[in-house]
């Protein structure tokens, strides 16, 4: 299996390529600068991979939710490239993934997933491990205030992402016991992406190419949505 992976959806952008489940990535915080750094950032994966876009197996993306012209960046190239090569493409959540983080470097279990969403929300999931040591969403992930996040069961969950530097007050306020430790300078990464793109892929959820789509959670966003580009 081969698999490339792109995560653009916050201020930092990402690549990872898997190779028979070794991966190799690249990572850089850039504000406002994917758009020029990530297509330099894949050639320079795939040269130290040894592989082509021909050779390819599977693309994956950081799907959202998340920064609107982030998510519509990695859409646009992944769907070029999906297009370009016949490939198949597997979407994963922005917010999965910074949970698979959280196992990653933390080793934790349960993971409170939350990003800055502005005017005043948060784009928040809840995670748990299961048994293939994947971050599986123990509900429907979710825009609203900080102040309406859903409470979780029992205690011992770890909190990740910018929903604490900016809410860190409203949050712990809200949470209580059940989460008294957070980190709130991670982003999504790419390397995450590919994990839970392979997992995806084995269970069957990879779709074609013009069924690539960013995932905004805000309804009046989400029903705008169209393919980035049309095949044919």
């Amino acid at each position: 299996m081969k698999l490339l992976a792109i995560e653009t959806s916050s201020d930092a952008c990402s690549a990872a390529l898997a190779i028979d489940g070794d991966i190799i990535s690249r990572f850089q915080v850039a504000p406002r600068r994917h758009a020029e750094i990530l297509l330099p950032m894949l050639d320079e994966l795939l040269l130290d991979g040894g592989v082509s876009i021909a050779q390819l197996d599977l693309l994956a993306m950081g799907c959202g939710p998340g920064a609107f012209t982030g998510l519509r960046i990695a859409a646009g190239v992944v769907q070029g490239l999906a297009f370009s090569a016949d490939l198949p493409v597997v979407p994963v959540s922005t917010l999965t993934a910074l949970a698979q983080c959280g196992w990653r470097e933390y080793g934790a279990k349960k993971i409170l997933a939350g990003f800055d969403a502005r005017l005043r929300e948060v784009y928040w999931s809840a995670c748990r491990l299961n048994e293939d040591n994947i971050m599986t969403p123990v509900a429907d992930e979710r825009v609203c205030l900080p102040e309406h996040i859903p409470l979780p069961e029992y205690n011992g969950w770890l909190g990740l992402g910018s929903a604490w530097h900016s809410y860190a007050d409203v949050l712990s306020k809200k949470l209580g016991s059940c989460c008294q430790q957070w980190h709130d300078d991670h982003y999504p990464h790419a390397f995450d992406i590919a994990v839970l793109g392979e997992y995806a892929y084995a269970q069957g959820r990879a779709v074609a190419a013009e069924q690539v789509l960013p995932v905004y959670l805000r309804n009046e966003v989400a029903k705008k949505s169209q393919p980035i580009f049309e095949k044919g």
